[in-house]
């Protein structure tokens, strides 16, 4: 298969001391040599994303907050958490260019899916504002330019970041063209960004096009493989998507110093798989993942070199780490309620 892969690491967008720094993926282009995934993978080459772009998903005041920001030297967005160096305008432009050009790539026949590995991530970022490390969406700009430039009706993105992703609800709540699925850790008022509950659904067109599936901690492999089986894969059946996009983030690992939801490199690899089958039976395999969160290294590196296996056809997975070694939360009543909220009787 032919796999597209998009690499911009964002060097210059970095933080003393912060957990979203290009540290994260040092190890990465090594590690896709040593195993001989990186020469089998097809290099993309990205342009900046454009402002009438950005101007699809973001608004012209916001866009012009970031790129003032970095013109006076960089700063904070939010509550300290979102930084800004004097190269992060360019830079997030960048990874939102990156997963643009991955789009044109697979929908052009050029490859048959790809990683989007950029930073910094994207889907925390709203329409009108930042957060949780992220500038602009990267996975919303990408579903807005499939739309306009290929014109495609209907979007699947599907984010299994332990963190909700609050920016791309936000950015598709009153959409029925686009079907957004956000698996995640919720605890109400505690972990970040404390929204994502199970009655949010959508509002207005979009009513019924947004599914949130709050997980409590320790779910584990067995947890989110049912999750996309009984849940995800049947409501995406029915909204027949011509394109899936997936926000893929690495820190529901058990590992992750983040979170505590219990996936492990084993687990992540089958989620994948799961999902490239999804796409396959729905949209012709026509399936993009864009990075987002992860921020144990190991999991990860491997975690993203997993994914390239499966989306190469092969095999092959490593799991150096292992699995959870507490007992995984049963989501069997969870998913129940859930089903009958979106009518899959």
């Amino acid at each position: 298969m032919s796999t597209g892969f998009v690499y911009a690491p964002a060097l210059a967008h970095t933080r003393r001391n912060h957990p979203e720094n290009p540290q994260r993926l040092a190890l990465l282009l090594p590690t896709l040599e040593q195993f001989g995934v990186l020469s089998a993978l097809t290099a993309v080459t990205p342009q900046p994303a454009t402002l009438p772009q950005l101007r699809r998903v973001h608004t012209a005041a916001y866009i012009e907050r970031v790129r003032e920001t970095a013109h006076r030297g960089g700063g904070v967005l939010d509550h300290g958490d979102t930084y800004v160096t004097p190269e992060s305008y360019q830079l997030a432009r960048l990874a939102a260019g990156s997963a643009i050009a991955a789009v044109d790539a697979l929908l052009t026949g050029s490859v048959q899916n790809g990683f989007v590995l950029v930073r910094p991530p994207g889907h925390h970022a709203e329409a009108n504002r930042a957060g949780g490390f992220c500038l602009f969406n990267n996975v919303a700009v990408a579903a807005r330019h499939a739309q306009a430039a290929h014109h495609l009706k209907r979007i699947l993105v599907l984010d299994f970041d332990v963190h909700h992703g609050n920016g791309t609800q936000h950015i598709f709540y009153e959409d029925d063209t686009v079907m957004f699925a956000s698996i995640h850790m919720f605890v109400p008022y505690y972990f970040y960004p404390g929204i994502g509950a199970s009655h949010e659904i959508g509002e207005g067109k979009g009513l019924g096009y947004t599914v949130n599936v709050p997980l409590p901690p320790h779910v584990g492999d067995n947890g989110y493989n049912q999750v996309v089986n009984e849940l995800v894969w049947p409501k995406a059946a029915v909204f027949q998507p011509e394109l899936i996009l997936v926000s893929a983030g690495f820190d529901a690992h058990w590992q992750d110093p983040l979170a505590a939801e219990g996936l492990s490199l084993t687990g992540y690899a089958r989620l994948v798989r799961t999902l490239m089958q999804m796409a396959q039976t729905l949209c012709h395999g026509r399936i993009l993942f864009v990075l987002e969160g992860g921020y144990q290294q190991s999991a990860l590196t491997y975690g993203i070199l997993n994914t390239m296996y499966a989306l190469l056809g092969q095999d092959e997975i490593h799991d150096p780490i292992g699995p959870m070694p507490t007992p995984e939360y049963d989501v069997t009543d969870l998913l129940y309620q859930l089903r009958q909220r979106h009518l899959l009787y």
